[in-house]
């Protein structure tokens, strides 16, 4: 039986100054990465706070069509372009299309097929910004880490953000762990770009996904570069979702358009991911672009902050990737003025439609969980303080048992406890309360007195699914979204490789 595939769920956003720098390896080193997240994220609460105006409007996306022109008798019928992503897999039944993304001046895409894949199909994406953009980035804080992340930070470093002109990216090698070779095939593919593109190998940015452990051949990508050079164009941010996929079944998309100081701006971002999702980033990639001029120091604390609220909250699997790399560049091509302090008033609403765009592509992450079959927000309320809050809704959304509750559609409310209670943060074990929907399930520690196994039954058949816990000890909340776990999830990584 055929599932329909749901709409996405209205977001606050689908709408037509200091530097924070990436944490040290020596005091990641230093600190478990737990215990440095949750420094970070204590540090932002206050900014947080102050810039949060959520907007509440939502606009349908519109998927692109086009209207192919009369073929010429004499050519031959044109080949089937090639399908992105792995071969086989069925398009999660939460997908949602792909929004219609117009050109963003001052930025240029192709892509490519450098051969990482055994089945035909795009795997390089190149981004070109002719008179260069500010860019700011946050990355992954995985131990083990990889080649073109480290080479990001260095040169982000290096640059204070200014004046970057690429970004290249290849889908099916990782580069991690891969020790000094690694590093010297990512610097070679930034010095290729630089000299074809007349400007130095730092203002190069690089990003990888795919398979761990395995060294990248540079050669492949930079045999292609001619080729990507001369399929440079301002339009092509859906072929350019697709070639950065790997076992996503579907590519991922969010547009908006903010106003400074009466001038309108765009901002469109892409994404990539499916599994080995989780918070501190998860396995993903993702590329916005706006053409507003903001300064880097400012661009820096905005993708910092937001990505707190949105990429570092939600989780797939619980596993998190060597490679999550997220890069805003601003191109400073729409002519509005410059902007140089986050706080500053003119860029209130573009503050919003910058985090709606990031929390409409985290939330794409989830909805194309490999083998999903539920969208699932968990909230918790009344907790110690926002921290505490997440780690619950974290512990919960993580657990196992709930997740495959969740895939047998049974509501099963004392797993959820169980879970609340391993997450070792302050609870009132009998004010605990627990909803699924409106359904009550628990309450004041207890099996509600209303509760009705029926409606349950009937409410966890929804593709979509919230779920409300109140722990009892404060007035802080959080929200984690996430997915179900189910047999499609160990079949797509069983055999991953091959």
């Amino acid at each position: 039986m055929t599932e329909k595939r749901p709409g996405p769920l209205p977001l606050n956003v689908r709408a037509a100054g200091s530097k924070a720098a990436a944490p040290k390896t020596r005091e990641a080193a230093a600190k478990p990465a737990e215990i440095v997240g949750q420094t970070l994220e204590r540090a932002l609460d206050p900014l947080a706070a102050a810039l949060k105006r959520a907007a509440q409007k939502g606009a349908d996306t519109v998927s692109k069509s086009f209207t192919p022109a009369a073929a010429a008798p004499a050519k031959p019928p044109a080949k089937p372009a090639p399908k992105p992503g792995k071969p086989g897999l069925m398009v999660s039944p939460l997908a949602v299309p792909f929004p219609a993304i117009p050109p963003i001046a001052g930025v240029e895409l192709a892509v490519g097929r450098a051969g990482f894949y055994k089945d035909v199909r795009d795997d390089l994406l190149l981004m070109h910004f002719p008179d260069g953009a500010a860019c700011a980035g946050v990355f992954t804080r995985h131990g083990v880490g990889s080649a073109p992340v480290d080479w990001c930070r260095k040169q982000l470093e290096a640059t204070g953000g200014e004046g970057l002109r690429a970004l290249l990216v290849n889908a099916g090698c990782a580069n991690s762990f891969t020790g000094k070779p690694g590093a010297d095939a990512a610097r070679r593919c930034a010095s290729a770009i630089g000299k074809r593109f007349d400007c130095r190998q730092r203002d190069v940015m690089l990003a990888s996904t795919g398979v761990i452990g395995v060294l990248l051949d540079d050669a492949k990508i930079v045999n292609r570069l001619p080729e990507l050079e001369a399929a440079l164009a301002e339009d092509a941010w859906a072929t350019a979702a697709q070639a950065i996929m790997t076992t996503d079944t579907f590519p991922k998309g969010a547009y908006a358009e903010a106003d400074i100081d009466g001038v309108t701006v765009k901002i469109a971002g892409i994404a990539k991911g499916s599994g080995m999702i989780a918070p501190d980033m998860a396995t993903m990639l993702s590329f916005i672009a706006t053409d507003a001029t903001i300064a880097p120091a400012a661009l820096q604390t905005l993708v910092s902050l937001y990505t707190r609220s949105t990429f570092n909250v939600v989780t797939v699997d619980g596993d998190r990737s060597t490679n999550d790399t997220c890069l805003l560049f601003a191109t400073g091509k729409a002519g509005a003025p410059r902007i140089s302090r986050v706080g500053d008033k003119r860029l209130a609403d573009f503050r919003d439609k910058l985090e709606g765009v990031m929390l409409d592509l985290a939330q794409q992450l989830v909805r194309d969980g490999e083998g999903a079959s539920k969208f699932i927000k968990i909230t918790v309320n009344g907790a110690q303080s926002h921290a505490s809050a997440r780690k619950i809704a974290r512990t919960v959304a993580e657990s196992l048992l709930v997740k495959t509750a969740f895939a047998g559609e049974d509501a099963n409310w004392g797993r959820i406890v169980m879970a609340v209670g391993r997450a070792d943060e302050p609870v009132n074990r009998d004010r605990i309360g627990v909803r699924f929907g409106d359904l009550v399930a628990a309450h004041d520690g207890a099996v509600s007195p209303t509760y009705n196994e029926a409606q349950m039954s009937a409410y966890m058949k929804r593709s979509e699914l919230e779920v409300s816990i109140d722990v009892g000890v404060g007035r802080a909340s959080a929200s984690v979204w996430t997915c179900d776990l189910t047999k499609r999830y160990v079949e797509i990584n069983g055999d991953y490789r091959s």
